[in-house]
């Protein structure tokens, strides 16, 4: 299994055309059909079958979820049986870090970047699977994306799309995905909320500025506190970079951006939009908000 984090680069040939994404409210899965068009099925799941984090198994009905990923999938999938896997963000670590310098071999830089995040992720990092690209080098910098999930939530994951009938050639986590789906070149803040999770992140052109994840509360009163908080600091994040306010908040998750919005009220950062409208090309209805992954998969 690999990650890819070639999030910025949509000309990229590594990814199969099909793709799907496994959230707490259900699964999503796409496949491209000619030229940018694909065809979209989802098949919702019960509350409380996926319960994404880091310490825990994720896959509270694991026979649920599977038959979940062979609905969704065979519904698209024709004959193509490898895809790109898009799972929760708070089933995985992501980080941003500088080094002064970095092994061009990535054989060489791998324990490199590994010794920084035993240092960071709350999990035995020694036995999960780390990916890593970079994202800005210079003669005394290098900044790299990296992405850390646990062995074990892996292999759950993993389990369920094979048990489908079906074999996950890459994993992404779903924000990094979604971001795939940005207009090549523009400058975005992208919010994606997900389960009691919300990710916060920046691109510009291609560099990523900033990518920032928390858990929220379950409280619903205490959520929206924390929403409100946290979009406020990536649009004062914005601001500083680029020297100018967010006009637009790019919106991925449960409710679209009209319920996000409504959320948010008067505290909102800039107009609040879907970063993907649900696309035309639905075997089955789209819950609002959730098609940014798998196109975002595809579109990489």
């Amino acid at each position: 299994m690999n990650f890819s984090l070639r999030i910025l680069s949509p000309s990229s040939s590594l990814r199969p055309p099909l793709a799907c994404e496994i959230t707490p409210e259900g699964v999503l899965a796409a496949r491209h059909t000619t030229g940018s068009d694909a065809v979209l099925a989802f098949t919702p799941l019960a509350a409380g079958a996926v319960q994404p984090g880091v310490a825990e198994p994720n896959l509270v009905d694991p026979e649920a979820v599977t038959a979940a990923l062979r609905k969704a999938l065979d519904d698209v999938a024709a004959r193509e049986r490898n895809l790109t896997l898009v799972v929760p963000d708070s089933s995985v670590r992501v980080y941003m870090l500088d080094f002064d310098s970095l092994p061009a071999k990535k054989q060489e830089a791998m324990p490199i970047v590994r010794f920084r995040l035993r240092k960071l992720a709350p999990f035995d990092v020694e036995t999960a699977a780390v990916s890593y690209q970079a994202l800005r080098q210079s003669a005394v910098q290098t900044r790299v994306l990296a992405t850390v999930m646990p062995s074990a939530i892996r292999l759950e994951y993993e389990r369920a799309v094979r048990a489908a009938g079906y074999e996950p050639g890459v994993l992404l986590p779903s924000m990094l995905a979604a971001l795939a789906a940005v207009p090549q070149g523009d400058t975005a803040l992208v919010v994606h909320r997900s389960g009691h999770s919300v990710s916060t992140a920046i691109t510009s052109g291609d560099d990523l500025l900033l990518y920032r994840s928390l858990d929220l509360p379950p409280e619903p009163e205490l959520q929206r506190d924390d929403l409100i908080q946290t979009v406020s600091v990536a649009a004062a994040y914005y601001e500083d970079a680029l020297h100018t306010a967010p006009r637009v908040l790019y919106y991925v998750g449960p409710g679209g951006a009209e319920g996000f919005s409504a959320a948010l009220g008067a505290n909102s950062e800039g107009v609040v939009r879907d970063l993907v409208p649900n696309p035309s090309g639905a075997i089955t209805a789209l819950p609002k908000g959730l098609a940014a992954g798998v196109m975002g998969a595809l579109a990489s």
